[in-house]
């Protein structure tokens, strides 16, 4: 796993770190599992604040992974029960941020795979597609559905990233089984620059077919 800790929380564009020379930012709907993500990947369990009341990340928050390398968490977009100014000014911060940031290498988007693509994402990627950088979507809570549902999901937004001509890729993922952990840190270590964790004998960044704990759950990320 990459090692994170906690750097700063950031209100406006001016308490950007100066120090940063790579950040990858995570987004998503409210409760698509972003914190439990962020928290998985970095191996820690409260890294990122989980909780069952979407909204609650309202600024930026930075977690360092290396000497000016930074996950950054974005607050999460579409959660109706919020005041609608408090909705633009998260929203303001987060796109003024994602246009206009030169260290920002790469978006991962975290989409519930039970409910991929939904309006607000399509608007997110159409707008993303703009910075001409990469994404990579993470099909959240892919242990949710069988095998084969969450194939013909992955294969369905890998073709909707084709056809709107997005750099990027998406994959299935799992916090909760551990589905997909090794190609999400892949993409992280590369977009960021830090030195690949060597992979066990056998190991081959894909899910365990025969882990008896996945059973006939998803967990592959075949085409």
């Amino acid at each position: 796993m990459i090692n994170a800790t906690f750097h700063v929380t950031v209100a406006s564009l001016a308490g950007l770190p100066q120090e940063s020379e790579a950040e990858v930012a995570f987004v998503g709907r409210s409760n698509a599992g972003k914190s439990s993500a962020i928290n998985v990947l970095a191996n820690q369990k409260r890294l990122a604040y989980v909780s069952k009341t979407p909204g609650r990340t309202q600024h930026l928050n930075y977690f360092r992974v290396g000497p000016g390398r930074f996950l950054v968490d974005l607050p999460g977009y579409g959660y109706a029960r919020a005041p609608l100014a408090q909705q633009r000014a998260w929203q303001s911060l987060a796109g003024d941020y994602l246009v206009s940031r030169t260290a920002l290498r790469g978006l991962i988007l975290i989409m519930d795979i039970r409910h991929p693509l939904t309006d607000l994402d399509r608007q997110l990627l159409d707008w993303w597609r703009q910075t001409g950088k990469p994404v990579h979507i993470l099909l959240s809570k892919a242990d949710k559905l069988s095998r084969s549902q969450a194939l013909t999901t992955l294969r369905a937004v890998r073709a909707y990233l084709a056809q709107q001509g997005l750099p990027g890729a998406a994959q299935v993922f799992s916090a909760t089984r551990r589905v997909g952990l090794d190609e999400a840190e892949a993409v992280l270590r590369a977009w960021l620059d830090l030195a690949r964790r060597p992979l066990a004998h056998g190991d081959t960044g894909a899910p365990d077919k025969k882990n008896p704990a996945q059973g006939d759950k998803a967990g592959s990320n075949e085409p």
